[in-house]
């Protein structure tokens, strides 16, 4: 989740009361609602680098202790002004449990078990950068200021709404994430119906597996369908027709010598630890040369025609890598 809404969340939490534990409360439950993405700076050091560290060990159950005595000790130095130690910790506990709940609602995921498993846990039910969750919280920023601006234009005696606000927001911010997760689940229904008279079938095959990301409106998924051979890209309204026949057929390329080739770059090595839907694309760069272009991409966030995280390498004839590269970035020479 983006760290606006990180932020809020935090704040709302400190609203609630929890800032009255220790001096620096709020700044504390800010910051530590904040604070797994310290592991953003990995960005500094190239894509591959992100893809590897981002959601790493900072954003496991057992780095949740290290993570609030950060966020508490960062407050305590730089807001120069004494802490009650244990609530402190404790609060800010609060605000990273926040955080690691926050980015299981989307699609990108987290490691939860880190370092003893590297299996992603992500329930598909946001993007990343929700609008409609902005303006949720939204409400709860606003509403405590216009109702003091009112309370001073009429000569009531100023009071503090926030609290009350600050409940309700996040109150909408969970029966929101619910009402996605029941939306999910008919999305994931529509793509599987095994079991069922009507068993669904892509190109002919049964799907191995089936998934649903988020779009922006809620009532709008996309299918994914992975085949034997190929992946199957299906948009779903649930306000309409399911329509199976509407998907694109991504097929999966075949696993060469330029493949295996590709495979063993860092860039490659990085992303296949992320991939959940990883479709393969090789095609011909240079029919004089005879090299061949490999990619790998993420079908949760692009297509062939749009990738989001991907690496990609340039194989000469003699399946030799002699350049790489990663998502956007410049291909670089080996």
């Amino acid at each position: 989740m983006d760290n606006l809404t990180h932020s809020l969340v935090g704040l709302f939490l400190a609203r609630t009361g929890l800032k009255y534990a220790t001096p620096r409360g709020t700044a504390i439950l800010v910051v530590a609602a904040n604070a797994p993405d310290f592991d953003a700076v990995s960005f500094f050091w190239g894509q591959s680098s992100y893809i590897h560290w981002h959601r790493n060990i900072t954003h496991s159950l057992i780095a949740m202790p290290v993570m609030a005595l950060i966020a508490v000790a960062l407050v305590r130095l730089l807001g120069r002004k004494p802490v009650r130690w244990v609530p402190a910790f404790l609060i800010a506990m609060v605000g990273v449990a926040s955080h690691l709940i926050l980015d299981l609602t989307n699609v990108y995921g987290v490691r939860l078990l880190l370092p003893f498993s590297g299996h992603w846990t992500h329930w598909d039910l946001t993007p990343v950068i929700d609008l409609t969750i902005w303006l949720l919280l939204l409400i709860g920023v606003i509403a405590p200021a216009l109702g003091r601006l009112v309370g001073s234009e009429i000569g009531e005696r100023p009071r503090s709404t926030g609290g009350g606000w600050a409940f309700f927001a996040l109150l909408l911010l969970t029966g929101y994430d619910y009402g996605r997760s029941v939306l999910h689940s008919q999305a994931v229904g529509l793509m599987d119906s095994r079991g069922m008279l009507d068993s669904r079938s892509y190109n002919g095959l049964s799907p191995r597996r089936v998934g649903a990301f988020p779009e922006a409106n809620p009532l709008k998924w996309r299918g994914m369908a992975e085949l034997s051979n190929a992946y199957v890209d299906v948009p779903i309204d649930l306000r309409e027709t399911f329509r199976p026949d509407d998907g694109a057929t991504y097929y999966k390329a075949q696993r060469t010598p330029a493949v295996n080739a590709a495979m063993a770059t860092f860039p490659f090595q990085r992303l296949l630890e992320f991939v959940q839907y990883p479709l393969w694309v090789t095609a011909p760069e240079s029919p004089a040369d005879r090299t061949t272009r490999v990619t790998l991409l993420d079908l949760r966030f692009g297509t062939p025609g749009s990738s989001g995280f991907s690496a990609t390498a340039v194989v000469n004839a003699q399946n030799q890598v002699i350049e790489e590269g990663t998502g956007s970035l410049p291909m670089r020479p080996r």
